[in-house]
């Protein structure tokens, strides 16, 4: 269980997890020689909205049964299992290894168990898509959904989001209960809110809070600005639904707040209107289409800070908004904005937090234009500004798949690895039209590190792949060995036009 120390409340907040197996927006982005961006609506089949009478006159208490009962439907059990698998552990080395070995220890093979987790999902479209938590699912061999109607159907991953912690998962079938999907950003602070999931592997259950904050940080996840309420959520709650008393998905329940693992005041849940932008570019690209205004900032008037940095925004002439300490150079806002700058506004709305600038700015893809309020110099000042990814441009970034390096490997045999003296390495058993024949690369080639990481299965590869074409170098730096005793070192570049 992850947790994660917050000094200015001295607590810790932890992902709801149990066993760990590891808004709604429109865009219209057109790009020269790019298709239409496809909104959360035009790309899933969603459920109507619905409006329940469950505001009665002021007199009278809010009556949530009926979004209970028709959430309750869209909420399934998920179960993720991780199949045994044998690995090789490197044991660290003693005296006889200086000795009498390479220095390096000796390895053994050994038998990881078969582990299971459990947590809940969202059926947000009819036709079989659900919403989750990436730590639900992260590192599963299988999945398995439970719906609430105890129907059990297998579960593939179509896309996942660590940064927000977010994970798309579909199952075959047609009409399936879609939770109406509303707009978190008109929910309030104060307004009545049901966490409906699994706590605990016990099956569906629901209970009932109210708002208690809105854009909270935690230091948690890269992008972050959640949904705080007082609605119970525990251990099987993650990736399970947050609604209002109309019945509307208002969030996705990720974490837990609480020293002990267990509740003890408040949960946070992951608002729609970050929550439909990234599973819409799951969808449609794999990966999210990322927006970084490209500064380092802190936010105004945060009494945790030293005196020197409390004295020097002090100095600012402004207490409300996020004070820009770096910026990057080719990013977004580079030319625009400078240090000691103070954003006030995106696009006519208000940002107190940093929080708060991560969520308004999840909403928008590289390539579309802001506003930006900004105080400077004792007065406001205005800059509009072209937004770009984390390459510093406006591309489709996709997710590199080992296809695109035109190549098969292998883990390096025993035999071979005793002949080289290696410890591991990842072999080249092939090579065809691709980026590693591109790069140079041959046949029999034993990669030993890509970007520093060690290569001691294809997984590792994989990995490091994926990392490296979401980076802003895209490539990747290969050294190892031929089995000739030649050392060679290739770059391999991932870039997709």
């Amino acid at each position: 269980m992850k947790k994660i120390t917050k000094f200015a409340l001295g607590t810790a907040a932890v992902i709801a997890i149990s066993a760990g197996v590891a808004g709604v927006t429109t865009y219209s982005l057109m790009q020269p020689g790019q298709d239409k961006v496809a909104s959360f609506y035009e790309e899933f089949q969603t459920a109507a909205p619905v409006h329940y009478t469950a505001m009665g006159t002021s007199a009278q208490p809010v009556d949530l049964t009926k979004a209970a009962e028709s959430s309750l439907n869209s909420v399934v059990h998920i179960m993720a299992v991780q199949r045994s698998k044998v690995q090789t552990v490197q044991a660290q080395p003693d005296i006889f290894d200086f000795f009498f070995g390479d220095g390096r220890g000796r390895r053994q093979q050994v038998q990881t168990p078969e582990q299971r987790g459990f947590g809940s999902g969202v059926i947000i479209s009819k036709d079989g898509y659900i919403v989750t938590n990436n730590h639900v699912i992260d590192g599963a061999d299988e999945i398995s959904v439970k719906l609430h109607d105890s129907r059990e159907l297998k579960g593939r991953v179509i896309g996942t989001d660590p940064n927000t912690d977010l994970a798309l998962v579909k199952i075959e079938g047609d009409d399936f209960p879609a939770i109406p999907v509303g707009d978190s950003e008109q929910l309030k602070v104060g307004e009545w809110v049901l966490a409906v999931g699994n706590p605990f592997n016990l099956g569906s259950t629901v209970t009932a809070g109210i708002v208690s904050a809105k854009a909270r940080g935690l230091g948690a996840n890269g992008v972050e600005s959640f949904i705080q309420t007082d609605a119970a959520i525990n251990q099987g709650n993650s990736g399970g639904a947050l609604v209002n008393a109309n019945g509307e998905l208002m969030g996705i329940n990720a974490m837990l707040y609480s020293p002990t693992g267990a509740y003890s005041g408040y949960g946070f849940a992951i608002p729609t209107n970050i929550m439909t932008k990234v599973i819409a570019d799951l969808k449609q690209y794999g990966t999210v289409q990322r927006a970084l205004l490209g500064i380092a900032g802190r936010d105004m008037g945060n009494e945790v800070y030293p005196d020197e940095i409390r004295k020097q925004q002090k100095e600012l002439g402004i207490n409300e908004g996020i004070q820009v300490v770096e910026v990057t150079e080719g990013g977004s806002a580079a030319g625009s904005l400078e240090a000691n700058d103070v954003i006030m506004k995106i696009d006519g709305k208000k940002v107190k937090t940093m929080a708060e600038l991560q969520g308004t700015l999840a909403k928008y893809r590289p390539g579309d234009k802001v506003t930006l309020t900004v105080w400077r110099d004792n007065k406001e000042k205005k800059f509009t500004i072209t937004l770009k990814n984390a390459q510093g441009n406006t591309k489709i970034v996709k997710n590199a798949d080992m296809q695109l390096l035109g190549a098969a490997f292998r883990d390096v045999p025993r035999e071979l690895k005793q002949q080289l003296n290696l410890g591991y390495g990842v072999q080249v058993t092939g090579v065809t039209d691709g980026r590693m024949a591109d790069s140079g690369v041959r046949k029999g080639f034993i990669i030993l590190k890509v970007n520093n990481v060690q290569m001691k299965s294809v997984k590792d590869l994989e990995e490091v792949m994926k990392a490296a074409s979401q980076s802003p170098d895209q490539v990747l730096f290969m050294t190892g060995i031929y089995p000739s005793g030649k050392r060679a070192n290739y770059a391999v570049d991932l870039s997709q036009n």
